[in-house]
């Protein structure tokens, strides 16, 4: 519980966080607040470069009214996404929605250069921004636990330490990428005002998290959600990762190749458009029995998760609209007979390839958006 100092002052900051651009006014009713109890909290944390207010956009005649908006000289955090093939570095204030500053391929395959570079980017907007910057939060194409990257099987990685991309003294939350992007669809995307969503990608394999209260359910080590590396394809081949008939298998672009009878592809993701856009009964095949194998999994995960709702990210939206009876019929049966009267909705996830930055972003704010955290900044205000 926070203290009475900070208890008004968090709240309005995270439905600022929750809401973006919403007016004092709504952020007042939403919160039960009365009209001078908002003012004075606003007014306090304006002061205390937390927030500003702007104009909000001309809404016919009457007064103009403002929202409420991250102050420009206020906290921000760094929010950087390790893919596949390349990797981005973004900034984000309180309200949590992150602006790329800096992105570059893979120069090679070995870690140390990934997490060279990507340091050096982190610093370049420490040395720009100084104390503003507050937490760093890290989504992995990777399994993390306890913090590190355990395996990043697609990349050809081991063990991978990510703490050279922390700043001393700030926080710096590392986790996998599907389930940061879970958390952000989740929080402010295809299943928001969901208690409890089901995210399931499609990238270069099938990653995804139960998100229960919007906070995901990482397991005992911080390692849950791997979906892909459930036993359902085909035990004839062996995963990247080193176990036999993982569903990662069955559902990418490697899949799509083997189907075809292609070389597996350099870069799986690309390849998988490229099939899906082609409409040949080569490629058509191929793509249902991709989109089967999809549809049977979600099936299974429904089955035993129980979600509200399913939010579909990366390739698996494209996936299912690009065979959508094969989809249908596996999914539908897949699921207990209880089930198929009321499934739990599909949704194509709403924050696109920027769904895992924006997760970034919300596990590093976490970490700022406490009382201990805002009393050091108010500090660092002379306040």
């Amino acid at each position: 519980m926070a203290s009475p100092r900070w208890h008004g002052a968090l709240a309005v900051l995270a439905e600022m966080r929750r809401s973006p651009g919403a007016t004092r006014a709504a952020v007042a009713q939403r919160l039960g607040l009365s009209s001078g109890s908002a003012t004075d909290i606003t007014a306090r944390l304006r002061e205390l470069a937390l927030l500003t207010e702007t104009p909000a956009a001309a809404a016919g005649r009457g007064r103009p009214t403002t929202v409420l908006t991250p102050h420009p000289d206020g906290p921000v955090v760094i929010a950087v996404d390790l893919r596949h093939e390349d990797w981005r570095c973004a900034v984000a204030g309180l309200d949590g929605r992150p602006a790329p500053l800096d992105a570059a391929p893979h120069a090679s395959r070995e870690p140390e250069r990934a997490v060279a570079a990507i340091g050096q980017a982190i610093r370049r907007v420490h040395a720009r921004l100084g104390d503003q910057v507050r937490a760093v939060g890290v989504a992995a194409a990777a399994t993390v636990r306890d913090g590190r990257i355990v395996q990043a099987s697609t990349l050809g990685w081991g063990p991978v330490d990510l703490t050279p991309l922390g700043l001393p003294g700030i926080p710096l939350r590392i986790d996998n990428d599907a389930t940061l992007a879970g958390v952000a669809e989740a929080r402010g995307g295809a299943g928001a005002g969901a208690s409890t969503a089901l995210h399931v990608t499609v990238e270069v394999g099938v990653g995804g998290t139960l998100v229960v209260d919007g906070q995901p359910v990482r397991g005992a080590t911080g390692a849950g959600g791997e979906f892909g590396h459930l036993p359902l394809g085909d035990r004839r081949l062996r995963c990247p990762c080193g176990a036999l008939g993982c569903w990662d298998m069955t559902v990418d672009g490697r899949a799509l190749a083997r189907h075809i009878g292609d070389p597996p592809p350099r870069d799986p993701r690309t390849y998988a458009l490229a099939v899906l856009a082609r409409t040949d009964q080569t490629a058509r095949a191929a793509v249902d029995r991709a989109a089967e194998s999809l549809g049977r999994g979600i099936a299974g995960l429904v089955n035993a998760l129980d979600p509200e709702v399913v939010t579909l990210g990366g390739l698996a939206a494209p996936l299912r609209a690009a065979a959508p009876g094969a989809f249908a019929d596996a999914f539908a049966d897949g699921l207990m007979t209880f089930r198929r009267g009321a499934p739990p909705p599909l949704r194509a996830a709403a924050l696109g390839d920027d769904a895992a930055l924006h997760g970034a972003a919300a596990t590093a704010l976490d970490a700022v958006l406490t009382e201990e955290s805002l009393s050091t900044w108010a500090r660092l205000r002379g306040a």
